[in-house]
Order: structure tokens, then C-alpha cells, then sequence
């Protein structure tokens, strides 16, 4: 383990000025190379307090913002077609930039990052998605997933050229 001093805020590790405990590969992979962190010296604790006091009072800002978005939110469900075979089975997937885009399009200031799906959606279906803004504000939309146009593959060779249509929007 490796005690840094964090230099920007770290989602589900810690805030500006926090000293935290990580793995060595952690540091020296991701951390350190992305500036996200130093070494936890006098010098550069004294250097980051003002960093720090900017980082809260932007951190206190955007958690107000996502706040007013979450109360906006409340009860909102959005659909997103899909090319689906006859048994429902999308031939692409619907994930996270698909559900942000939906979003985006109804005036939600929502970025695929918020958006915390284990596994995309593979099928035609309604389910609950969790948003997470920040570690303290998250919220839950309805998303319908609904066959493309509504159409069936009545047409022999149909089904064939929607997977690849499916495949290029991705």
C-alpha cells in the first residue's frame, strides 16, 4: 500500500487534499501518470490548500446543480428504439450513451459516466436505471426499450442487414 496526496478529486477515492492509502499498481498505473495525485510531502500539502478550498466550493456547486436535476427528474421515463429479432432480442445493446443521449434529448444535463448500468440491455424491456451524479445524489429513471419503428421482418433478407445498421450506430 501507498499513501498519496490527491491533487483532484477522485470518484469513490476521496476529495482535493485527502491523503489516502492505495495499491502500489493503482499509483503508479492510473493515479501518479493522470496527475491525480502526489507524494504527501509538507510542501506540497501547503501548496494544494487553495486548490483545496476551490475544489469544495466547486464540489458544493455541482452537487446543488445535480440536485435541482434530480428533482426535475422525478418520475421521468424515456423510450429508445431498437433493431429487435421476433423474439425481442435486440441485435445490438442499449448502455449507457444510449440512455444519456435519450436524456440529453428530453433537456437532462445527463453524461453516460452517471448513468450506472451493470450490463447493457440486450432485450426489448422496461427496467429501472440508476443515475449517480455524485457519491450522495443519484436518482432511478424508467427505460423502455422498444422495437425499432414498431415494424415486423416481414421481408426475407430483412433481418439480415438490420444487425449490421445496429453494429455501425454503436
Amino acid at each position: 500500500m501507498r499513501e498519496l496526496l490527491l491533487v483532484k478529486d477522485v470518484r469513490k477515492l476521496g476529495y482535493v487534499g485527502d491523503v489516502v492509502k492505495v495499491k502500489e499498481g493503482y499509483a503508479r498505473n492510473y493515479l501518479l501518470p493522470q496527475r491525480l495525485a502526489t507524494e504527501p510531502t509538507a510542501e506540497n500539502t501547503k501548496a494544494i490548500e487553495t486548490a483545496k478550498q476551490a475544489a469544495a466550493a466547486d464540489r458544493a456547486r455541482k452537487t446543488r446543480e445535480f440536485q435541482e436535476i434530480v428533482t426535475r427528474m422525478k418520475d421521468v421515463s424515456v423510450t429508445i428504439e431498437a433493431a429487435a429479432n421476433p423474439e425481442g432480442t435486440l441485435y445490438g445493446s442499449v448502455g449507457p450513451k444510449e440512455i444519456a443521449v435519450a436524456l440529453q434529448a428530453q433537456g437532462f444535463a445527463v453524461l453516460p459516466d452517471h448513468v450506472a448500468l451493470d450490463v447493457p440491455i440486450r432485450t426489448l424491456d422496461n427496467r429501472m436505471v440508476k443515475l449517480e451524479f455524485t457519491d450522495e445524489v443519484e436518482t432511478q429513471v424508467k427505460v423502455w426499450v422498444v422495437r425499432e419503428g414498431g415494424e415486423t421482418n416481414a421481408e426475407p433478407g430483412a433481418a439480415d442487414a438490420e444487425p449490421a445498421a445496429a453494429e455501425d450506430a454503436e
